[in-house]
């Protein structure tokens, strides 16, 4: 079976606890078995597990007391037993041991009131995976299954998405009773995955779903912190022309939306596949941010007359990203860099594309989609 090496070392528990956040299935539990064989484990899916803990918190303490300092200990799905961070926050404190806490949502931890340590433990995200990770990574096969571990190893990855997003379904939102309408939730599900990589407007999705802009608005504070999706935000700094405020939103995995909108095969040369590039693209930059560049931020430029726009913005305008599905970029598919850059003289300006060979226009970089992640990730463009 093909492994995968992932880029998360978590090498900050040298030094401090972390908290480990990621959606499910992609692949954190793995990555903290490889990573530390020899930590003790506690797997609160186990339902033994659950239940001791659950019942009596402070035999986490008793067990824990028995450590020394250079033992590591792992609580994988923590938000399933909030009281447990109060056990961890006094073993941290008094007993030097260190700490990752595992789990796919914050949102029960923050809203039971749950001791989050106050900035005690360090946030990393696991994202699916990255172009980087996979030995012979092949473009289309990526864009068309997603890039959770399960569903890139399989060659039709149509079922295990069905049954990812119902499970989610299931497992998030009835089981932790966050919303009262499921067939309402169901409905906005589908038409965020209408939305996905565009401006979001909150009354036209809630017209949609049958429901108010303020439903809409928590409905996606739910993706956001059950880590299913995430919003891009409007690049702010204002030289001449007048910029939209409102973010982008997009699922955590391109599969995804494939599976809500029903729109595999996706196939070069379609609206559609050009939708799914773009957004493989987000995850791409989103995750390498995140691992080598502190979080940078990574937003969006968009004029407010509608005439101009660069998908991706990092960092202050050090880079302008625009990706084009097509296998001849044209001039008129330049025009949007063209007016960042003339907001921007100093901005590294690239355009990822379908076209085989990489190219260099007026000082903008043409290159192809999978020579583009190669080179992202050998650090040549941030």
């Amino acid at each position: 079976m093909l492994t995968f090496n992932r880029i998360l070392l978590l090498e900050d528990i040298k030094t401090d606890s972390l908290f480990l956040w990621g959606a499910r299935q992609t692949g954190k539990s793995t990555l903290l078995k490889t990573l530390f064989p020899d930590a003790l484990y506690y797997d609160l899916l186990r339902s033994d597990e659950y239940v001791r803990l659950n019942m009596r918190p402070a035999t986490l303490r008793e067990e824990c007391e028995m450590l020394d300092e250079s033992n590591i200990v792992i609580i994988d799905e923590v938000q399933k037993v909030p009281a447990l961070l109060d056990e961890v926050h006094w073993l941290m404190t008094n007993r030097g041991i260190r700490f990752i806490l595992c789990g796919s949502s914050a949102r029960k931890l923050k809203r039971c009131g749950a001791n989050l340590l106050g900035g005690r433990a360090i946030r990393k995200v696991l994202f699916p995976l990255v172009s980087a990770e996979i030995p012979d990574f092949n473009l289309e096969h990526a864009i068309n299954n997603g890039m959770l571990p399960r569903h890139y190893l399989t060659e039709n990855a149509h079922a295990r998405l069905q049954a990812y997003v119902g499970d989610y379904l299931q497992q998030e939102i009835i089981a932790e009773s966050i919303v009262r309408r499921i067939d309402s939730f169901s409905r906005f599900l589908q038409v965020a995955a209408l939305s996905d990589s565009e401006i979001v407007n909150y009354t036209n999705i809630a017209q949609d779903c049958g429901v108010s802009s303020k439903s809409v608005k928590e409905y996606f504070s739910i993706l956001e912190e059950t880590m299913v999706g995430y919003m891009i935000p409007a690049f702010a700094r204002v030289v001449k022309r007048k910029l939209v405020a409102a973010p982008k939103f997009y699922y955590f995995d391109v599969g995804i939306p494939n599976q809500l909108l029903n729109r595999v095969p996706l196939r070069q040369g379609t609206a559609e596949f050009g939708h799914a590039l773009e957004h493989l693209v987000c995850q791409e930059l989103k995750a390498y941010l995140s691992y080598k560049c502190n979080d940078k931020p990574l937003t969006y430029w968009h004029t407010s007359d509608n005439r101009y726009e660069v998908d991706f913005v990092i960092g202050n305008a050090e880079v302008g990203v625009e990706v084009k599905s097509s296998t001849s970029v044209s001039s008129a598919d330049l025009k949007g860099l063209r007016a960042f850059e003339e907001e921007y003289p100093d901005a590294k300006l690239i355009v990822v594309s379908m076209e085989t060979r990489p190219r260099l226009v007026n000082g903008i970089e043409i290159w192809p989609a999978t020579d583009f992640l190669r080179k992202l990730w050998a650090g040549r463009f941030i």
